[in-house]
């Protein structure tokens, strides 16, 4: 049986796939963690402790050395994708009750599931993109969207936009394990490669643990809201990258939408906000089946936009080397 290749043809298939299958025993068999108890218990309710190792072994995966190239490509996409779900979180605050919306249409949509959904990239998905319509420099700007992994950046936009207050060591306490790993993986590189085996092996279990605080009858209320979440991150952060990959990264606009996707990570931040901050526990739950489903949107649609543009800018440079061949003749 070919059960791993079936689960890498679903989007994300190797972080939903589990998180489906948690959330179907928390939606029928509430309990089981309790009932079982033990080990099984701990791998259904370890989302915290599993991803600060996940969050770990990131941290020690991620070189300090990169080319100029790389940095400035890397870094000009992540700062405008933070920059876009600040922007959003302090617009929205201002509209959306605390407690997000509870009734209609958009009913569970909130501030928190707007920044969760929008901060941060898939980097997967981004190098294997830009592996096929970009170039080696592009494909490897991935390497500082790692750092938006975690609850960290939603933490900070959060508190800069005013929505949310953490104390000084919370912030510390939520980058502390990256930031061990990252040492570490760059005093020794054979650590960064044994830590950074660990990476993708861990993704199905935080993604089981997390679903196991999901009710599906939550997901059925979101799915069309969550699908129109997919829509909005491509639209509202993907134009804004483009410009900046024109403008500032040196790009064609292509790397700029290969980035406009939600992270497979993203799903567990809802979780992970409420755990330091109560006030948002009540709007985490559907907040999480909300990026889950951006998460499954944009990975569809993301490499089909970014194939498109691409095809666009090469029959477009195509067309200039051409005419600029001509007139080169005439002369």
């Amino acid at each position: 049986m070919h059960i791993k290749r079936a689960i890498e043809r679903i989007p994300g298939g190797m972080m939903l796939v589990p998180l489906f299958i948690g959330a179907l025993c928390h939606t029928f068999a509430p309990d089981s963690g309790k009932y079982f108890g033990s080990f099984t218990n701990g791998l259904m309710t370890g989302t915290v402790p599993i991803l600060a190792v996940w969050f770990f072994c990131m941290g020690a995966s991620i070189k300090i050395s990169a080319t100029g190239t790389v940095l400035r490509k890397s870094g000009t996409l992540v700062i405008t994708k933070i920059a876009v779900a600040w922007i959003v979180a302090a617009i929205a605050s201002r509209f959306m009750p605390e407690n997000g919306v509870e009734f209609g249409f958009f009913a569970g949509l909130s501030v928190l599931a707007l920044v969760a959904a929008m901060d941060m990239t898939n980097g997967g998905l981004y190098a294997s993109v830009m592996e096929q319509y970009g170039t080696k420099e592009e494909a490897s700007a991935f390497v500082l969207m790692s750092l938006e992994s975690g609850p960290l950046m939603t933490m900070i936009i959060l508190g800069t936009a005013g929505i949310a207050s953490f104390e000084p060591h919370v912030f510390v306490g939520a980058v502390l394990p990256f930031l061990i790993g990252f040492g570490l993986g760059n005093l020794d590189p054979e650590l960064r490669e044994f830590f950074g085996k660990a990476i993708k092996t861990l993704i199905p279990f935080f993604g089981f643990a997390l679903g196991c605080t999901i009710n599906l009858t939550v997901i059925a209320q979101t799915g069309l809201l969550g699908i129109l979440l997919g829509l909005s991150v491509i639209v509202v952060t993907g134009i804004p990258l483009m410009l900046a990959d024109k403008f500032i990264g040196g790009g064609d606009g292509t790397a700029g939408i290969a980035a406009s996707s939600s992270a497979g990570a993203a799903v567990a931040t809802p979780v992970l906000i409420a755990e330091m901050v109560p006030e948002f526990k009540a709007v985490a739950p559907a907040a999480t089946a909300l990026v889950a489903t951006s998460v499954i949107v944009t990975s569809i649609l993301v490499p089909i936009l970014t194939a498109m543009w691409s095809k666009k800018m090469k029959g477009r440079a195509a067309k200039q080397r051409v005419k600029l061949e001509t007139v080169a003749r005439i002369k």
